[in-house]
């Protein structure tokens, strides 16, 4: 992970910005960083935010915070099931810096785990191979019956403790027009931002409460795009000798793609500013479950066959948002979940158990939202209410609301909404209490008639009669209400 990359990732530059700075840095010196800040490309508050918050890479076997047998089996594990010989590859693939990688290779030879095999080139210098020797070989077998984790190095449970406070998501205070830009192409009334706009920057739980189709989980995952922090999240953590993995390549989004790397990598002024990559530079995490979630989602996910641990949902959501849509809706009882999560919402700590017995906290940083159509009293008792400081009831769209909701819906698809369609879906919806207005009601009916008027070559029109199958389709018994209206 290099500052070039990290500055491109974040967005604070482009790669022809590199360039830039590469070609002042060959004439003048200096670092990467200030030649940018000189070329008037970054500030050097935008650089010392980059440099504060990234891990710094660690020069020696005492600086990755992890045991000199730890790191040590997992190098005999690599040479062992995947035939590695090199400084190089072992540093690839366990994320260390190289002279770490040779400090490891060099204290195992004295305890006869391996031999140099001699020179191989490539690139510029030579590069010892090493094999492991019968004794070697043994005691990679021997570190394969502890675990099969085969991935990068950990970090240890102190730094990812103190990287996830360096993080946190209140450090990212938005303002009002932020949050209406990121509800563009949305009809969101004012006294909705009133309401999220506090509980967005303070980072603790919200719930959102409502009729159905009236734009809860739109409005969550929307406000997920908000965030433009970059976080730091290490591949693997180790605690109390136990493996527990972190990175999950469904849920976390590297700021840097695979090639980005190869690219900043081949301008030479970038290899010596680099950072730890036993962390990956993401943006804030967002994690959504809906009636699928479980109890056991929530603990320490143990594999008996491999015998290391994937970390529940909520920790990999750390420092990003966490969604609990169609809350009341799982197989549990609410209470069950709010019981696991008490001490968590309110104390902003959450205590993990391993196998072991051996107990564990770690911040519980990140915006946790529960979304429902039920009432919340009948999801839980005032003490747990009160635990929640957010609570904003989403209502049904007013006519005008809906009006414009339908004519933005209608545009898109290419559909003229006229008055007496637009009456005769209102006075439809509306002829009896047990359907009402919803906002997600027009995208519904439009996507509808386009389907339609398509499959018997029609142009794509918005009648009353289009509009009425299509509600039919929406709600089965609509007919009854009428025909019970009108009796």
């Amino acid at each position: 992970m290099s500052l070039g990359g990290l500055l491109v990732g974040r967005g604070l530059v482009t790669l022809d910005d590199i360039d830039a700075a590469l070609e002042r840095q060959r004439a003048e010196g200096g670092r990467l960083g200030d030649n940018l800040i000189a070329l008037g490309l970054l500030t050097a508050e935008e650089l010392m935010s980059v440099i504060n918050s990234t891990p710094p890479i660690p020069t020696a076997i005492s600086e990755t915070g992890i045991s000199q047998r730890s790191l040590l089996n997992l190098l005999l594990k690599f040479m062992h099931l995947e035939a590695l010989e090199t400084v190089s590859e072992l540093a690839d693939r366990m994320k260390l810096p190289r002279g770490v990688v040779q400090q490891l290779l060099d204290d195992a030879q004295p305890q006869r785990l391996l031999q140099a095999l001699g020179s191989v080139r490539g690139g510029i210098a030579a590069s010892i191979r090493y094999s492991l020797s019968e004794q070697g070989r043994a005691s990679a077998k021997d570190a394969l019956e502890q675990n099969l984790y085969l991935g990068p190095a950990p970090v240890s449970l102190v730094a990812y403790q103190e990287q996830i406070q360096r993080q946190r998501i209140s450090n990212e205070i938005l303002d009002a027009d932020t949050l209406r830009k990121s509800f563009a192409g949305l009809v969101v009334p004012e006294h909705y931002l009133r309401k999220l706009l506090p509980a967005i920057n303070a980072g603790r739980t919200v719930l959102l409460f409502g009729p159905p189709g009236n734009g809860k989980t739109t409005l969550a995952t929307r406000i997920a795009t908000l965030f433009r922090d970059v976080v730091y999240v290490p591949y693997a953590v180790e605690v109390a000798g136990q493996i527990i993995k972190i990175f999950d390549e469904g849920l976390h989004k590297p700021l840097v793609s695979e090639a980005d790397p190869a690219t900043l990598l081949g301008k030479g002024g970038l290899q010596r500013e680099r950072f730890d990559e036993r962390w990956v530079a993401c943006g804030r995490p967002v994690a959504i479950a809906g009636g699928e979630l479980t109890l056991e989602m929530l603990d320490l996910q143990h594999n008996p066959d491999t015998k290391f641990y994937d970390a529940p949902l909520h920790i990999k959501a750390l420092n990003g948002m966490l969604l609990v849509d169609d809350f009341g809706r799982q197989k549990f009882d609410p209470n069950e979940l709010l019981n696991r999560w008490i001490v968590p919402m309110e104390n902003q700590i959450d205590y993990l158990k391993l196998n072991t017995g051996t107990s564990f906290s770690l911040p519980f940083d990140e915006l946790l939202v529960f979304s429902t159509n039920l009432q919340p009293s009948e999801l839980m008792d005032p003490a747990f209410m009160r635990r929640i400081p957010y609570k904003i009831k989403l209502f049904a769209p007013s006519p005008e609301e809906y009006r414009q909701i339908f004519e933005d819906v209608a545009y898109v698809n290419s559909l003229e909404l006229v008055d007496d369609v637009f009456d005769f879906v209102v006075e439809r919806l509306t002829v009896s209490g047990k359907f009402g207005l919803a906002y997600y009601q027009p995208r519904f009916i439009c996507e509808q008639v386009v389907e339609t008027c398509k499959c018997f070559n029609q142009r794509p029109r918005l009648t009353k009669e289009l509009a009425a199958e299509a509600l039919a389709n929406l709600y089965f018994d609509i007919e009854d209400a009428k025909d019970s209206h009108a009796a």
